[in-house]
C-alpha cells in the first residue's frame, strides 16, 4: 500500500453536524488536504494535547498512553487506510516485545493517540486521491477555474453521459467546491465532495 505522511493543520466546528468538528490533515510533501468530521470529545482530546494542556484527570487516550508506557508498548504509526460509504477507517500500528500489531480504530481516536506518542500519521494514496482536496494555485487571467481532484479527475469523470439537469447540478457543485477550498472552508468542502461523489455514483 502506497501511503503519504500527513500532519494536523487544525480543527474547526462543522456547521453541518451538531457538536461535530472538522479535523484538517495536510500532506507533508504535497498540496492536498483531507477533512475528516469527528466528534467533540475526540476533537477536545486532540486539541488539549496540541496545546499541551494537561487535564486534572487523564482522558481515555491519556489512560491508553499510561498503560502502554507501563507495558513497554510503542505506537509506531497511524494509518488511515480505508474509506467506505463516506466513513474513514484507521489502524494503530503498535510494537511490543519486538512484535508488530495492527489495531483497528476510528481516525479520530487513532490521531488522538498519535499526538500523545509523537507517532507519524499516514493516509493511503488511494484515499488521498479520492477524498483529498488539492490546494488551488493562482489561476491565470482568463483561464478556466481548476477543480480539486475527487476520485480521478472531477472534470472528466462522467460528465458527458449525465442528463442535462444532472450535468448542471454537477457543475454547480464543482464551482461551490472550488470556492470553498479557496476560502479554506474545509468542512463545507468535505460536504460538497461527498455530494459530488453521490451524484457521480448514481449517474
Amino acid at each position: 500500500m502506497h501511503k503519504v505522511q500527513v500532519d494536523i493543520l487544525g480543527l474547526s466546528t462543522s456547521p453541518h453536524a451538531n457538536g461535530a468538528y472538522a479535523l484538517i490533515l495536510y500532506e507533508l510533501e504535497g498540496d492536498r488536504r483531507l477533512p475528516i468530521i469527528i466528534g467533540g470529545f475526540e476533537a477536545q482530546a486532540i486539541a488539549l494535547k496540541l496545546e499541551n494542556i494537561k487535564p486534572p484527570r487523564p482522558f481515555t487516550h491519556d489512560l491508553f498512553k499510561n498503560i502502554a508506557d507501563a507495558f513497554s508498548l510503542h505506537v509506531n504509526e497511524i494509518v488511515i487506510d480505508e474509506l467506505h460509504s463516506e466513513t474513514f477507517y484507521a489502524k494503530v500500528v503498535c510494537e511490543v516485545n519486538g512484535e508488530i500489531h495492527e489495531i483497528d480504530a476510528r481516525p479520530s481516536d487513532a490521531i488522538a493517540i498519535a499526538v500523545r506518542f509523537g507517532a507519524p500519521v499516514f493516509v493511503s494514496e488511494d484515499i488521498m486521491a479520492e477524498a483529498g482536496i488539492r490546494e488551488e494555485q493562482k489561476e491565470e487571467e482568463g483561464a478556466e477555474p481548476s477543480v480539486p481532484a475527487i476520485g480521478e479527475s472531477a472534470g472528466a469523470a462522467g460528465a458527458e453521459e449525465k442528463p442535462k439537469g444532472a450535468e448542471s447540478r454537477f457543475e454547480s457543485l464543482q464551482a461551490a467546491l472550488s470556492e470553498a477550498v479557496q476560502s479554506e472552508n474545509y468542512e463545507e468542502a468535505a460536504r460538497l465532495r461527498d455530494e459530488i461523489s453521490r451524484l457521480k455514483s448514481s449517474s
